[in-house]
């Protein structure tokens, strides 16, 4: 049940964009890295989903500035065959289609090439923010686009972010504006005083960071006593951060998995210009739900007006369901846009 944040109400940045990926956490997944997409030779800053053949993402951006985040669909039907929650095509290879489309083609062109493709709708649910970080107009960047496959026209594309002092925020569900899931409204709100504050106070960078960090820590998970795993599920539209939760065969899984996790490294290893198939499920439908589930990693992506971007990721679980102390699975890469914002 994730959540992405983004602002453009902070003076000095074009856009701030925050995102808790909540996840079964030993789904093996690799630390953010720049790597080629062979096809197109786009260098690309991301983690990678290593249980699909794709090896997709759910946050990334471009070396020319392009940023593509995920959200899934909190679905509870698995018998529309228009709409399936596990498809054939992964919902990770989705911002990757974004973030390595042709240079010359914009924004609109690709929301309209992507919501008339059939095999859109082979993904499960999902929301795609989708942007060109590059593009500037008079008063902030071009609005970025949430692109769905669960709608079929274009004009029920949303579009955001093109004015300055906008915040928002979007989850499991439907883009609305405004929000009706307590967590995207909260998260907003919690955003909005964190910006201000840190305007106010002019915050160094390190400092505005533990102030985004704080908002993607805040639990307002609804917990009572005897709460099954379904009753968990359908608390996670309450509380930005998701603490872990499992039942009794998750729990084992993570003690198992910590036990023969201990003479390895702590995170699965990926080469940087790898696309080779790794171990994979031999049905593509299969999803992955092995452990507890919780936030795994919590990111950060900050963007100023010379187009110098700042990405940390902070992961809270190692590769073997460790939990890791708070700072001590931080990851911080930084680099300039190939063609800077004008």
């Amino acid at each position: 049940m994730c959540i992405a944040l983004l602002s453009t109400a902070h003076p000095r940045y074009a856009l701030i964009a925050i995102d808790n990926r909540d996840e079964y956490i030993l789904r093996p997944t690799s630390r953010p890295h720049w790597w080629t997409h062979k096809p197109s030779g786009t260098r690309i800053l991301s983690p990678r989903d290593l249980h699909r053949r794709e090896r997709g993402t759910w946050m990334g951006v471009s070396s020319t500035g392009r940023l593509a985040i995920l959200t899934n669909y909190r679905e509870s039907s698995q018998d529309d065959p228009d709409h399936a929650i596990c498809g054939v095509r992964s919902r990770g290879a989705l911002p990757t289609a974004w973030l390595t489309a042709p240079p010359e083609e914009k924004l609109d062109h690709f929301v309209k090439r992507m919501v008339t493709d059939p095999a859109t709708k082979a993904a499960g649910g999902f929301s795609l923010i989708c942007g060109d970080l590059k593009e500037k107009k008079e008063n902030g960047i071009e609005p970025l686009a949430i692109l769905t496959n669960r709608c079929d026209e274009l004009t029920e594309v949303p579009r955001l972010g093109g004015e300055r002092g906008m915040t928002c925020g979007l989850s499991n569900t439907i883009y609305v504006e405004p929000p009706t899931w307590p967590k995207i409204k909260r998260g907003e709100q919690l955003l909005e005083v964190a910006i201000q504050e840190a305007t106010e106070k002019d915050l160094a960078e390190e400092e505005l960071m533990d102030r985004l960090f704080a908002v993607l820590d805040d639990d307002t998970m609804p917990l009572r006593p005897n709460m099954s795993m379904q009753d968990h599920m359908d608390a996670l539209r309450h509380s930005v951060f998701v603490p872990p939760f499992g039942d009794t065969e998750g729990w084992k899984d993570m003690t198992d998995a910590a036990e023969q996790g201990k003479a390895k490294a702590a995170f699965d290893a990926i080469e940087d210009e790898s696309d080779v198939d790794t171990q994979l499920p031999a049905d593509p439908h299969v999803n992955f739900m092995k452990g507890a589930y919780g936030t795994q990693r919590q990111t950060l992506v900050l963007v100023d007006w010379e187009g110098n971007v700042t990405y940390k990721e902070r992961a809270l679980w190692d590769a073997h369901g460790n939990k890791l102390e708070k700072g001590h699975g931080d990851l911080v890469i930084k680099y300039k846009i190939d063609e800077a914002l004008q």
